[in-house]
């Protein structure tokens, strides 16, 4: 006896599927791509998913008997004890009790290409020439000659220690957390940019990189104002091209010749710094020995003024203070030539040699003269030790001097000492921390040291210690040698027009005048140095298109562009022309710049990222968010309506940059905790059941591409983005046909061109493809494993397989029954939408219309959140709902509609509300013609499906006598060849067993289609055509002009024998329907009356 072996052929499958909508898969493979193996089966099961006793949400007993149901609902009946009708959910919802179950949420985070470049040499310095000379100059610059003793004199020693302190700590603690920074990796060129754009992402980096620039910017404009107000008031006054003619208009004709200065000695220092950073650092050697002489001959002259205090008196009119620049004696009369004179004093109160016509001021207090420098033994400190807040105009007096308050001339005004601007706490914090702003100037010009990782850390904390113990003794002793309104006296006009910190040196005012004046130039040359490398360095990331041309510079890197424009913005701070205007703008800038480089160190310790790995040990997150703490309390308590203006100006270059699409990946510290921020958010969703109220779709969209992987119909992402409107979460899903490891490229390719797809319908989501040997595996594997923890689809949107009528082929309505199978055995909701082309777009909206509710069952709400959902779409904005529900013969219709209007009224849901009576009737003969055409129908295809596998079978026998080749199907997937034939699982037969096979099928096969006459339509497939007839009518005879209709969509057979049944009925259920939306429910309720 023979011996004939059947082989497994291995064959292409065809891939015409085009007739289904929502599936997306693409056959690629070749015929060695998917063997069939018997053992290649993968299961679900055993992994902890949540499942039901059996996959359909249906545990009805067909014994009951017909009759149980109603004959209209008979589409239904097989889940009517879990799905009941509308009339019996109302009738128990009396008290409007709702399960409370909802959706798990959502978070993302989005990623960029990876774009580095290398900034270009420059010349390397160690850490004393390229960090702490710069950071002395720049700290010594302007407020410790020019408004600490002011300062000192209007808040009080203990008000400025308090004032000094807080800035001192705040740049310290700064210090700490770049140091860590700065010390975690080089740090090329751009300093305090690159720390924060490395550390916080291109965003925050950018809009902080151009604050500081600004900042840094109008610093240089600041140090030249001060350099050009002690070369008008204190060196050459003569030296004034405008000059008043009257004295009150003294401070005009002051800031227009500090306009005129300023621009001149801008352009000279944008010269210096043209040629060379080599040249800067030349001069800087000058300048800051003029720094240390000015600062060692205050100490000095502090040391001497306990044993011989300076002589500068002062004159007091009461207790008044006079400017002592416009007269030489300070009294009323003197003796020449034993005569009783009047001085000067006295002409410029009185208009004749009579007291008569004399101020009376002026006449009732006597004219005195106080020591102005009485020395550090003096006891001074007690009666400087509270603060002495002035108005604009209000004259300088000494409470401890006798005076007869009575009104005098105002036209006398200019001769004494009054305040010119009204003076607060806030405003003295905004003034006095830009003195303290320098400790960046070593950072910023990072790219030209040697060791930028050591020069850093050890520069910066040096000079900020040093320059803080010298700020905070000089208030001190200022307070302890100097009179109260003197050092009030904020330029000097009672002392002679001297420098007031001057008048405490040794051996002369001139050293500290000399000495701040080329300090104050040193500061505003190492700005304007610093602040064109920044603006390079931020243009050369590429991040700000339009700053593109300043990353250009000369050969040897030094930025020519970013120079011009650095002169021409300092020349509007320089056409500001008040030191105490600008100051306060530039302490917001570096306020939030120090904010960040804090906030950078605190998110990357805490994060402790793999690369956060800083040389510089003594840092800690607390001081870090300590420092960003004080930043922020800072801008507010100097001024709150600039550090708003500053935060606007961020937020707007924030957001630029991050709509421009800043593509860079840096490993910043914001990807990480956005990363972290997911990973504790998606733990979160895991610790307790998702609540009612919280419930929203979130979608995977199944989608299909044809060949050429084009998306075959779009407007499911359209209907998914009014649906969604950016809310929740959207997956789009697609099965491409075939092996994993040989249609790779196919796979990436085809997520591209969905993510193409996307961005043009506007849908906010993630795209997942699979490949898969079969479609309806990989369906099945992407509705499993799509999302992660709590952030999980819970709706499945597909496409209504289009055309399974005429094809021959089973697979594509086959396909769509089992992913309806798989959806209900998951607990997700299922949303099919029909007739998807005639959707609308994006860009039409509806004027008018209705969105109707064909409320048949009840599956958790969907059928009323789904509208509600839609209308808060432009598109459907305009539409009104209406919600028909079915009443039966037993249920009382008035009472069905108070209740669901009721219902509704709670639900806080706007809709028109109508049943509909739809009375036992009996069958007609349309529909019990129309299910014998159905099962007719099926029944040929069937045989005809037999038949090609019959002449296939013979053909492969006669082609190869040695063996028998088990024939492969073309139509079916394994799985169906062994429902129709079971036994056929043998690998080896003998020809007679195969003939006894062959004649055995053959004898269950109809010999021709006559047969099918005889058949007689199953009595339930009678009775579901019937409900989908009569609820069809009625479905069309109300909402045929509806913009879109919405309806409950029944549940598969059981007996997956009548799956192409369950095809028809839908069909038919939804014929004569423009736009059909198919709703499944996920088996929980999605919607609550309760808040």
């Amino acid at each position: 006896m023979h011996q004939f072996t059947v082989v497994p052929v291995e064959e292409q499958h065809t891939s015409d599927y085009d007739s289904l909508e929502g599936l997306t898969w693409v056959d690629y493979r070749e015929a060695r791509h998917c063997s069939r193996d018997p053992n290649d089966t993968v299961s679900s099961e055993g992994h902890g998913c949540h499942k039901e006793d059996s996959p359909f949400l249906n545990s009805t007993n067909s014994s009951k008997g017909n009759e149980y149901y109603d004959r209209n609902l008979a589409l239904f009946e097989e889940e009517l004890d879990i799905r009941p009708k509308v009339s019996s959910l109302l009738s128990r919802l009396a008290n409007y009790t709702n399960i409370t179950q909802g959706a798990k949420e959502h978070e993302e985070a989005e990623s960029a290409e990876i774009s580095k470049k290398k900034p270009p040499k420059s010349p390397s310095m160690g850490t004393l020439m390229g960090v702490y000379l710069p950071c002395l100059q720049n700290i010594f610059g302007v407020i410790l000659f020019l408004r600490l003793t002011w300062l000192v004199g209007i808040a009080g020693v203990l008000q400025s220690f308090c004032i000094v302190f807080m800035c001192c700590c705040c740049t310290m603690l700064t210090a700490i957390s770049m140091s860590a920074i700065a010390t975690n990796g080089v740090v090329p060129a751009g300093g305090s940019y690159f720390m924060i754009s490395r550390s916080l992402g291109p965003e925050f980096g950018g809009a902080v990189g151009l604050c500081f620039y600004l900042g840094t910017t109008f610093a240089g404009a600041m140090y030249i104002l001060g350099a050009i107000e002690i070369l008008l008031v204190y060196i050459a006054p003569k030296a004034a091209i405008f000059k008043p003619i009257d004295p009150h208009e003294e401070s005009t004709a002051m800031l227009n010749n500090m306009r005129i200065y300023g621009t001149v000695f801008l352009t000279l220092m944008c010269l210096v710094v043209f040629i060379g950073v080599k040249y800067v650092n030349k001069f800087a050697s000058l300048f800051l020995a003029c720094v240390i002489i000015s600062i060692l001959s205050i100490y000095v002259g502090v040391m001497k003024s306990a044993v011989h205090p300076p002589e500068f008196k002062i004159c007091m009119l009461g207790n008044r203070t006079l400017s002592r620049n416009l007269f030489d004696v300070c009294a009323k009369t003197t003796i020449e030539n034993n005569t009783i004179v009047t001085t000067k004093l006295w002409d410029m109160f009185c208009t004749k040699n009579v007291t008569d016509s004399c101020d009376e001021y002026f006449v009732r207090n006597n004219v005195t003269e106080i020591q102005g420098i009485p020395g550090v033994a003096s006891g001074i400190i007690k009666e400087n030790l509270w603060s002495n807040y002035m108005s604009k105009g209000e004259v300088l007096e000494k409470r401890s001097l006798p005076s007869v308050e009575v009104a005098g001339s105002r036209k006398n005004l200019a001769v004494y000492v009054f305040a010119d601007i009204t003076t607060t706490f806030t405003m003295l914090v905004g003034i006095f921390f830009p003195s303290v702003t320098g400790i960046m100037a070593g950072s910023n010009r990072s790219g030209d040291l040697k060791d930028a990782q050591k020069s850093i850390p050890v520069g910066t904390i040096l000079a900020i210690a040093t320059t803080s113990l010298i700020y905070l003794s000089s208030v001190v002793l200022f307070g302890a040698c100097v009179e109260d309104v003197v050092l009030r006296d904020k330029y000097g006009d009672a002392v002679k027009k001297n420098l007031v910190v001057g008048t405490l040196a040794w051996p002369s005012p001139w050293v500290i005048v000399i000495g701040s004046f080329f300090s104050t130039c040193g500061a505003g040359l190492q700005s304007l140095t610093g602040a064109p490398r920044l603006l390079q360095a931020i243009a050369k990331d590429n991040i700000i298109p339009f700053l593109r041309v300043f990353g250009n510079g000369k050969v040897n890197g030094e930025p020519t562009w970013a120079l011009l424009l650095t002169a021409i913005i300092a020349e509007l701070g320089i056409l500001i022309a008040s030191l105490d205007m600008v100051a306060p703008i530039l302490s917001m800038f570096f306020l939030m710049c120090y904010l960040f480089v804090n906030l950078a160190c605190a998110v990357q310790t805490l994060l402790r990222t793999p690369n956060w790995r800083p040389r510089f040990k003594y840092y800690h997150w607390a001081l870090s968010f300590l420092g960003m703490s004080m930043c922020l309390a800072l801008m507010f308590i100097s001024s709150w309506y600039y550090a708003l203006v500053a935060m606007v100006i961020a937020g707007m270059i924030y957001k630029y940059i991050e709509y421009q699409g800043a593509e860079k990946e840096w490993g910043d510290g914001i990807r990480g905790l956005s990363l972290s921020a997911a990973r504790y958010a998606l733990l979160r969703l895991e610790e307790g059941p998702p609540h009612t109220k919280n419930w929203r779709p979130q979608l995977l969209v199944m989608l299909k591409l044809d060949e050429d992987l084009h998306v075959k119909h779009p407007r499911l992402l359209t209907f998914a983005s009014q649906l969604k409107a950016g809310k929740g979460l959207t997956i789009v899903g697609s099965i491409i046909q075939g092996n994993f490891l040989e249609n790779y490229g196919e796979a990436q390719a085809a997520e591209q061109t969905i993510k193409n797809m996307m961005a043009i319908e506007k849908v906010k989501g993630f795209c997942q493809i699979v490949v898969s040997c079969k479609v309806r595996e990989g369906i099945a594997h992407l509705i499993q494993s799509c999302g992660l923890g709590g952030m999980k689809h819970n709706t499945v949107v597909m496409g209504w397989p289009y055309g399974w009528r005429q094809s021959e082929d089973p697979r594509a309505w086959k396909t769509f029954i089992d992913t309806v199978r798989v959806t209900t055995a998951g607990h997700l909701a299922l949303l099919v939408p029909k007739n998807v082309s005639f959707y609308p777009s994006n860009h039409e909206r509806f004027t008018e219309g209705h969105i109707d509710v064909w409320w048949i069952v009840h599956d958790g709400g969907m059928l009323m959140l789904l509208p509600f959902l839609l209308r808060q779409h432009k598109v459907w904005k305009k539409c009104k709902m209406r919600i028909f529900t079915v009443a039966q013969m037993d249920d009382n219709s008035i009472q069905m509609k108070k209740d669901l209007a009721t219902f509704l009224y709670h639900l806080r849901i706007e809709a028109e509300v109508e049943v509909v009576e739809m009375h036992g009737s009996d069958i007609s003969a349309y529909t019990y013609e129309r299910t014998l055409m159905m099962e007719q129908r099926s029944q040929m295809l069937r045989q005809m499906r037999l038949s090609k596998t019959e002449r296939e079978r013979e053909a492969q026998l006669i082609k190869d006598r040695n063996s028998l080749i088990h024939p492969s199907n073309v139509y079916m997937d394994e799985e169906e060849e062994m429902h129709i034939y079971p036994e056929k699982v043998q690998m080896t037969w003998t020809k007679e067993k195969y003939e006894s096979e062959r004649n055995r099928s053959r004898a269950a096969t109809p010999n021709s289609f006559r047969e099918l006459i005889s058949i007689k339509p199953d009595q339930s497939n009678v009775r579901r055509m019937h409900t989908a007839v009569k609820l069809n009518e009625v479905i069309v005879n109300r909402s045929h002009d509806s913009k879109l209709v919405l309806l409950n969509m029944p549940g598969p057979p059981k007996n997956q024998d009548g799956d192409e049944n369950y095809m028809e009925f839908l069909e038919v259920l939804t014929e004569g329907l423009e736009r059909v939306l198919l709703v499944r429910g996920g088996g929980c309720e999605v919607i609550t009356i309760y808040s």
